[in-house]
């Protein structure tokens, strides 16, 4: 299994997080009966400093090079990425895809009918390049704009539903598409550090969501564990 990791900035992270991309690694070494390799182009956080993805000061130092890469940017959604997916996918050789956008082109770039046409681009210029690749795709999740701004919540709900019915239309059999669960329990309070970038709950969170769909629909390590989630929790 070649897993790649595709998102935003929620997924590549900023100068000092874990990422969730780490909490995913942490849980497939530890329940992952079969060998898997994380692969992308990309290895380096975003840094705030100079705007650039060029930082390499993840908060665990120890996280190894090889699981860092990713296809991910501060700033890129379905738009950005559509047009970059099918000649990753074929270099990296990925076979499975852990997709987390849309907050960036809604916000930013394109209507919920738009950012559906563009997830669509996406799946096919990634079967193009690997005929039975495989992807969960989660959908957008709560986030501050969404909660203040009634306009934009509702297109975020827009696109959540036509998400959905692009992951229904487009699953086949031998290129599975799975729609993840919203991760349980995200409170932006707790579950984010500004409203929208995930704290570490939210990191174990959205890791958790992918893991359990990975579980659940095919087999790929186990249940997430609830322990790490705990652990992230605020003091009292």
């Amino acid at each position: 299994m070649r897993i790649m990791f595709v998102g935003d900035s929620m997924t590549i992270g900023s100068t000092g997080d874990f990422t969730w991309r780490y909490r995913m690694w942490q849980h497939l070494n530890a329940t992952s009966g079969d060998p898997y390799r994380i692969v992308g182009p990309r290895r380096a956080l975003h840094d705030p400093a100079t705007g650039t993805a060029a930082s390499s000061a993840y908060a665990d130092p120890d996280f190894p090079e090889e699981a860092r890469c990713h296809l991910a940017g501060w700033g890129e959604g379905w738009l950005h990425m559509a047009p970059l997916i099918g000649d990753a996918v074929r270099r990296y050789e990925a076979d499975t895809l852990l997709v987390s956008l849309g907050l960036i082109d809604l916000g930013f770039y394109t209507n919920a009918e738009q950012t559906a046409e563009n997830v669509r681009r996406f799946v096919a210029a990634a079967r193009q390049a690997a005929p039975h690749v495989r992807a969960v795709l989660m959908p957008v999740i709560p986030n501050v704009r969404a909660a203040t701004d009634a306009a934009f919540g509702a297109q975020c709900a827009r696109f959540n539903e036509l998400l959905a019915k692009a992951v229904a239309d487009l699953s086949v059999p031998g290129s599975p598409l799975l729609l993840a669960s919203v991760p349980d329990g995200w409170d932006i309070e707790r579950a984010t550090y500004d409203g929208t970038h995930p704290s570490a709950r939210g990191e174990r969170l959205l890791a958790g969501a992918f893991a359990d769909a990975l579980h659940q629909a095919w087999g790929v390590g186990g249940p997430y564990s609830a322990a790490g989630l705990q652990e992230a929790l605020p003091a009292a």
